[in-house]
């Protein structure tokens, strides 16, 4: 492992050294192509969008500010865009009908937690299959708050959005995901 801190990578890559590239790739590679593979299912497309997250990374090095985010993070928020912008253009527009409800149904955090962390085998499967069914920007942020447990300030600024706006989006996709897995739990009227 290289001795090499953020800064010398990031000083290394704004003069177009090749060892701040290979450093920076090595470093931080892993990490971004297991983000955007559990977005991405095609291997292929997700290497792509890795190698694409580098490329886009070098050309705007001068961008990156160490005051707002750590390298990985910024990294992180290259990726994000990049993979969003690649599921647009795949997957054609879709909106559920169950986005568009308002539930009256008062589930608290706890409750959520407590039902959607359950260790039944079965139940881990098909909550698995509802994350990847889901909006590609919940996915990410599921994925991003529990495959990579990242803190909501992190994801914020790898998002693009205010922390509070992903606190209350984090609990509607639970709120939605918990409706999907008990659906004796209707909404009253």
């Amino acid at each position: 492992m290289s001795a090499l801190t953020e800064k010398n990578i990031v000083e290394a890559v704004r003069r177009g050294r090749r060892e701040g590239q290979t450093e920076m790739v090595g470093r931080y590679a892993q990490r971004i192509f297991a983000m955007i593979v559990r977005q991405v299912p095609d291997v292929m497309d997700a290497q792509e969008l890795t190698q694409d997250t580098f490329v886009r990374a070098f050309d705007h090095i001068d961008s990156y500010d160490p005051q707002r985010a750590s390298l990985s993070t910024w990294l992180c928020r290259i990726a994000y865009r990049l993979t969003l912008d690649f599921l647009k253009r795949r997957r054609p527009l879709t909106v559920s009908i169950e986005d568009s409800e308002v539930w009256q149904t008062d589930i608290s955090e706890k409750e959520l937690e407590a039902e959607l962390s359950t260790g039944r085998e079965e139940r881990i499967e098909q909550l698995m299959q509802m994350v990847d069914d889901l909006p590609d920007d919940e996915r990410m942020l599921v994925t991003l708050y529990y495959y990579e447990d990242r803190p909501l300030t992190e994801i914020a600024y790898i998002m693009g959005v205010e922390a509070g706006v992903l606190a209350n989006r984090l609990y509607r996709t639970r709120k939605k995901l918990y409706k999907k897995l008990c659906p004796t739990l209707q909404t009253s009227e």
